[in-house]
């Protein structure tokens, strides 16, 4: 193999990375949407049914602190790491904390809403966002720790 064909195949190889990374941000983008569009709808159903909120609290990533937010909705998950405001916005809230956060409380900056909620996790659970957001319509509970079943989504 002369030097000719090493850059062509390199310049070949790089042309590949390229349109894979193009195409896995497309469905990135594409689900990032979708995600978003279920999250409004599920504010505007919530206000609908008259869902009532709760002042979000972010946890510390160690886990033991809890701080406060200004922001105002609906806890998704049991945990309470995820939430959605009253604005449609999806946050997770877990942050770096300590004492400033103590004292002042914490914003949480709002993240693309997943499709698949715990996809590529460690323990191997998911859930579809759209079964998250049903189940608390429906009926279940949007406060951390709570041990009430959450109703089963309607087909």
């Amino acid at each position: 193999m002369d030097e000719g064909d090493g850059r062509e195949w390199r310049e070949r190889q790089q042309r590949a990375v390229r349109a894979h990374a193009d195409a896995e941000a497309r469905r990135r983008a594409g689900e990032q949407a979708q995600a978003a569009e279920l999250v409004a709808w599920f504010v505007a159903e919530a206000t609908r049914r008259g869902l009532p909120t709760t002042r979000l609290v972010a946890r510390g990533y160690d886990g033991r602190g809890r701080y406060r937010t200004r922001l105002t909705g609906w806890y998704v998950d049991r945990a309470g790491t995820r939430a959605v405001d009253t604005t449609g916005r999806f946050h997770l809230l877990t942050v770096p904390g300590g004492l400033r956060a103590r004292l002042f409380g914490v914003d949480p900056e709002p993240s693309p809403a997943p499709l698949v909620v715990g996809a590529g996790g460690r323990d191997g659970e998911s859930i579809p966002l759209r079964t998250l957001l049903t189940r608390l319509l429906d009926g279940g509970t949007d406060e951390p720790g709570s041990t009430t079943r959450a109703a089963a989504p309607r087909a």
